[in-house]
């Protein structure tokens, strides 16, 4: 098992390598952007789309990040489709408390 709950089993070994690379990043702040998009999509990408994003994970990770949280203004060349697939999957980095729950749950805890 890699991540939180994607199996590797049926993954070709090129797809494992990238999940488990994705999940193993320099900031853990890019472990959870890349490793959730990974689990959720690295077994439908295509050789090209696979291509793009080994590009994607080549890239420095704090240059990364600043992109995605909008720190900095994101490069031409990484204006593309599945460079905005992946940034959809900036989690929630808010700190959780009782009325942040309350919030998401919809009652009073």
């Amino acid at each position: 098992m890699t991540g939180l709950s994607r199996t590797s089993a049926d993954l070709d070994p090129r797809r494992r390598r990238i999940l488990y690379r994705c999940w193993h990043r320099g900031i853990r702040e890019m472990d959870l952007v890349l490793g959730s998009f990974a689990e959720a999509e690295i077994g439908s990408l295509g050789d090209a789309e696979l291509d793009e994003f080994e590009a994607i994970m080549g890239e420095d990770d704090h240059d990364l990040h600043a992109w995605i949280t909008g720190a900095q203004t994101l490069p031409e060349h990484m204006k593309t489709p599945l460079f905005a697939r992946v940034a959809a999957y900036t989690p929630d980095f808010d700190p959780v408390t009782k009325a942040s729950l309350e919030l998401r749950l919809g009652h009073k805890i």
